[in-house]
């Protein structure tokens, strides 16, 4: 009896032991599992999005994609060389960013370079009819959509209603002649521009039929359509200050000197603080064309890098959705005057009753993108230099483009 007992008490502490040890296995199989799926819920990708924005839009970009977090957690990184430093490190995963935040122009020179990803290789290309087409023309280099668009910016015309009222903004560039020739005197301009920088001259240019840089990659600057606008164009330069960079256009308009000019959305903001009663109207008509005058549109929008897009594929998706929605335009709207590339937007009542905005959509109907390819780097500086002959040191027009027409051959020969 005693060793039956003896026998029993060695099978139960056996049995119990064997029992205890497949808990305490499970338990181990359990707990690294469980471990393991608390890691993955901590875990963050880290997505850096290089730019070179002003701190109002910028901070309508985070504020809207740290709502990502913690599980993507965006880092937005102000870069003053953004374009030479990405070419420099594009191609190193280690140095280059995630994603980059920039105008369309430059897409040209990164998809040559290899370096960015198409944006319908993540996102459907169905999904990106919620655009405006201009923006996606803009973002379209060799058949592919490089990048999502989230603003653009137009020039406008602008004047001062201190002088001039709105029923007497020009319909027409005969109109705005006469006005010039009217008004400019005491000191005083009806009318600047920044007549000898391509980026101005090329709405007059456009206005004509003309192009510095045509749809095929070839110089336009010896069209005769291009050379129609700058013969044109000249009596309006002869009624304007001889300088024309930047400071001095913008502060005879800002300084009340100027009753109008044509310039960009950022200046609005600097014109109010002056207290001027700033107005915006459509571009006049070219009385020889029957067309506006047709300014340059930017498209601003971000890029992928191909290596972002291989090794973070879902992070990057999320970034971009996230930056599809529409309260992203408007709140840019709101923040800076920035003009959503997002048709949805102008359905939204804080979008629609910007008068700056709307006047930026308007005008994008009949602007320009401006070329997104590696051959305008080069025409950029031609163009200027022809627009020096001929509005400063008054060169013959039709023998300084021709020459002008040459050199960006030449110049663009030796990029291949």
């Amino acid at each position: 009896m005693k060793k039956f007992l003896a026998m029993m008490l060695t099978i139960v502490v056996a049995t119990g032991t064997l029992c205890g040890c497949a808990q305490s296995a499970d338990q181990l199989q359990a707990d690294p599992a469980k471990e393991q799926g608390n890691s993955q819920e901590e875990e963050t990708t880290t997505i850096t999005i290089w730019h070179d924005k002003e701190a109002a839009v910028a901070e309508v970009l985070q504020n809207r994609l740290d709502a990502l977090a913690p599980k993507i957690n965006v880092v937005l990184e102000r870069k003053s060389d953004l374009t030479e430093t990405l070419k420099m490190v594009g191609n190193d995963p280690k140095a280059a960013p995630d994603m980059y935040f920039f105008a369309h122009d430059k897409i040209g020179v990164y998809a040559e370079m290899g370096i960015l990803t198409p944006i319908t290789d993540i996102i459907p290309e169905d999904e990106l009819d919620r655009y405006l087409d201009q923006t996606l023309e803009a973002a379209t280099y060799e058949g592919a959509v490089y990048q999502l668009p989230i603003y653009y910016e137009t020039l406008l015309f602008m004047y001062n209603r201190l002088y001039m009222s709105d029923d007497e903004v020009p319909e027409t560039t005969e109109e705005l002649y006469a006005y010039m020739q009217e008004n400019t005197k005491g000191g005083h301009y009806g009318f600047v521009e920044q007549h000898s920088t391509p980026y101005y001259a090329a709405g007059w240019i456009n206005g004509f039929g003309g192009s510095i840089l045509g749809g095929d990659k070839t110089p336009g600057l010896d069209r005769p359509e291009t050379i129609a606008a700058l013969e044109y164009h000249k009596k309006f330069v002869e009624l304007m200050p001889g300088e024309s960079e930047y400071a001095t256009v913008n502060t005879l308009f800002k300084e009340k000197m100027a009753h109008s000019t044509i310039a960009g959305p950022w200046l609005i903001p600097t014109v109010r603080e002056s207290g001027m009663d700033v107005g915006v109207a459509p571009m006049p008509v070219i009385d020889q064309t029957g067309q506006r005058i047709s300014p340059y549109m930017g498209v601003q929008g971000v890029q992928v890098l191909k290596h972002a897009a291989e090794t973070k594929r879902d992070a990057v998706e999320a970034v971009l959705r996230a930056l599809m929605e529409p309260d992203i335009g408007a709140g840019l709207a709101k923040a800076s005057g920035c003009a959503p590339a997002n048709e949805t937007c102008y359905e939204m009542e804080e979008v629609a009753s910007d008068e700056v905005v709307m006047a930026m959509k308007e005008t994008a109907e009949y602007a320009v993108p401006m070329p997104n390819v590696p051959e305008m780097d080069v025409m950029w500086t031609v163009a200027g230099n022809l627009l020096t002959d001929v509005n400063m040191s008054n060169k013959d027009v039709a023998e300084s483009a021709q020459k002008a027409q040459q050199e960006a051959e030449r110049l663009i020969e030796s990029m291949q």
